[in-house]
């Protein structure tokens, strides 16, 4: 949920931080720091704000931040509010007086015992945070180098973290570790970047190191040999051992990102540019996967554990926010078309509450990153329980996709926007793609599946007709994006698209929207509607399309604003509605893949209209990599 970047290297270290932390910045952006070693020890810079405040304050100052060694962060506030005293860095100092700089990404549970115990030592606090103690720490155990120091510390905590540590003791050593924070490990020529992902390292390298958990990288830069003496540069050298100090061979991989899919591209805002990306990028998630010859689905990742999905006797979705809306689709497509019984949990409660693992279930975790640390843990939570684990991920070398038994990615290219679009889709695709998979080795005829495998490969196109409408969408947004309460109803399949499309106009537009089953409006909820009140149906023709429509009537004989997404060629939808959005005839099992993009477009005009920062919402991060 925050931004670390650092380097080690040849080149000036403060651009290449601030460009790592501007990419980064949609993973916090309360505030931001900086730290180097100069010849006079650890130089400091933080800011609150956007990391172009701190761009502007380096910029006043930049012999200070002359070095080829340092460390950054841009924070979403856990503990302590925005402030510059709360911003990363964070530093100690040892017995000796040498002092060490920090940053961190996660929580640190028992930081209160912790600073107790610090206190007790001497060490007196700044700040409200508790990344400050474990800076303190690790120079409380400083004896003679930082990397043990650090491993002692981190024997000593409890929590999440990634953390990037120098010291003024060692000026060419940089040490970083991790234990449920995603941490990478660009390596580019005579010269390392750590980053939290490949957002920041794509532009220097595409090879890379991921870290386990409780592994720890010291990476040292000098002047080495006599190449490198002459050369100018700087020789570069690092291990990587766990917090035990056993040594650990790493795997280096190539990353599937390249730096075009990370920058704007024209559009005004990253969200706008992912919604448009969709059609290509299901065409993306869907190539290779589908089988016409045979009528089936082709999912190379899980080959070897297709006997045990066949015989499963129940699926487990997981997930949070965006997938775990992407997991109640899953629901209804396993209990259709596999007929499996399956439920979705959210994953920040599924580990709380004793859940029941029967012989034979297989749990989804459902995740744009692959580092959502609820999800992560009640993947864990599950798999100890007995349960098989699936990932269905868009995160290559991602936590989750390397603790599950077997998974599928989603291939639909890095998601910048806060707020997820084309990953929603991305993943329900994949569901939907699992659920045919195991349908057909169950129940599902051939025909059927390809029939189904045909429409499938029609949605891009059918996305394309939805996107062609955006500027119809943004005039009928106009005419209520005034009003502060909004309701999202649907049935059946669309049900949990309703509450994607609240759920996308809550974050990004800060109106207030609850989404719900149709029907359940009646229960209560009826009592909010008042005259002009938006409500926005989901009443595509389908299996229940009856149902909806008498729901209409019930909101419009109440002053409601209905707004519809409707079936193309429904004329009868046109005379209850205020404005129709219309998506191309497709079965019920396919329709969420369409039908949520008007949803996406709505929300993003809505908050254009509000003046509202589209990319960096308040509040809000990209990747929520703590509990």
């Amino acid at each position: 949920m925050c931004g670390i970047v650092a380097y080690v290297g040849s080149k000036p270290v403060a651009p290449l931080l601030l460009e790592g932390l501007k990419r980064l910045e949609y993973r916090g952006y309360d505030s931001a720091g900086l730290a180097v070693v100069s010849p006079g020890g650890i130089e400091v810079r933080k800011s609150v704000g956007r990391v172009s405040v701190l761009e502007d304050k380096i910029s006043q100052d930049p012999d200070a931040l002359s070095a080829a060694i340092g460390i950054a962060h841009t924070r979403w506030a856990t503990h302590g509010q925005p402030s510059e005293p709360n911003a990363h860095p964070h530093t100690g100092k040892t017995r000796e007086g040498h002092e060490i700089a920090l940053v961190h990404n996660g929580i640190i549970e028992n930081y209160a015992c912790l600073r107790t115990y610090l206190e007790g030592k001497g060490h007196t606090f700044t700040s409200q945070t508790d990344t400050e103690i474990l800076a303190k720490l690790i120079a409380e155990l400083y004896e003679t180098d930082l990397e043990s120091a650090v491993q002692k510390a981190l024997h000593e905590v409890t929590g999440a973290y990634a953390i990037a540590v120098i010291s003024a003791a060692e000026p060419h050593t940089l040490v970083c570790a991790r234990k449920g924070s995603p941490l990478i490990i660009g390596i580019a020529e005579h010269s390392y970047v750590v980053a939290s992902d490949a957002s920041a390292i794509v532009s220097h390298t595409t090879q890379v190191i991921t870290l386990d958990d409780y592994q720890v990288v010291k990476l040292c830069a000098g002047k080495r040999d006599k190449y490198t003496q002459e050369q100018g540069l700087w020789a570069v050298e690092f291990r990587t051992t766990t917090i035990d100090n056993v040594p650990v061979t790493s795997e280096v991989t190539e990353l599937e990102i390249d730096l075009q899919q990370i920058e704007l591209g024209g559009y005004p805002h990253f969200m706008l540019k992912e919604i448009m990306e969709q059609p290509e990028s299901i065409r993306n998630c869907l190539r290779g996967r589908i089988d016409h010859r045979e009528g089936r689905v082709v999912l190379g990742g899980l080959t070897d554990v297709t006997r045990e999905l066949v015989r499963a006797k129940r699926f487990l979705f997981t997930g949070q926010g965006t997938a775990y809306h992407a997991g109640l689709i899953g629901e209804y497509l396993f209990e259709d078309l596999a007929k499996i019984p399956a439920r979705c949990e959210y994953a920040s409660e599924f580990r709380y509450r004793n859940p029941i693992i029967e012989d034979g279930t297989v749990m989804v975790a459902v995740s744009q990153s692959g580092e959502t640390a609820d999800t992560l843990a009640a993947l864990t939570e599950a798999k100890e329980r007995g349960a098989m684990t699936i990932g269905a991920v868009n995160a290559v070398g991602s936590s989750i996709a390397r603790v599950t038994d077997a998974g599928v990615y989603l291939h639909v290219g890095p998601e910048i926007g806060v707020a997820s679009t084309k990953a929603f889709v991305g993943q329900v695709a994949v569901i939907t793609l699992l659920s045919l998979y195991v349908g057909k080795r169950k129940y599902l005829s051939n025909d059927a599946v390809s029939e189904y495998l045909k429409q499938l490969e029609q949605v891009p196109d059918y996305i394309q007709r939805v996107l062609d409408q955006s500027d119809h969408i943004k005039s009928c947004v106009e005419k209520v994006v005034d009003r502060d309460n909004w309701l999202f109803l649907g049935r059946g399949y669309n049900y949990p698209v309703a509450i994607e499309g609240a759920l996308k106009l809550k974050e990004i537009s800060y109106i207030h929207a609850e989404g719900m089953p149709a029907a359940e409006m009646k229960h209560g909820p009826i009592a909010l509607i008042d005259e002009g009140m938006p409500v926005v149906f989901l009443a595509t023709k389908g299996s229940q399309y009856a149902k909806v429509m008498s729901n209409i009537q019930e909101v419009r004989s109440r002053g409601g604003r209905i707004i519809a997404v409707a079936t193309e060629g429904d004329e009868q939808i046109s005379r209850y509605a205020d404005a129709v959005f219309t998506i191309p005839p497709m079965p019920d099992a396919l329709q969420p893949l369409v039908s949520v993009v008007p949803l996406q477009l709505l929300a993003y005009h809505a908050a254009v209209l509000r003046g509202h920062d589209v990319d960096k919402p308040r509040n809000l991060a990209k990747s929520v990599t703590v509990e």
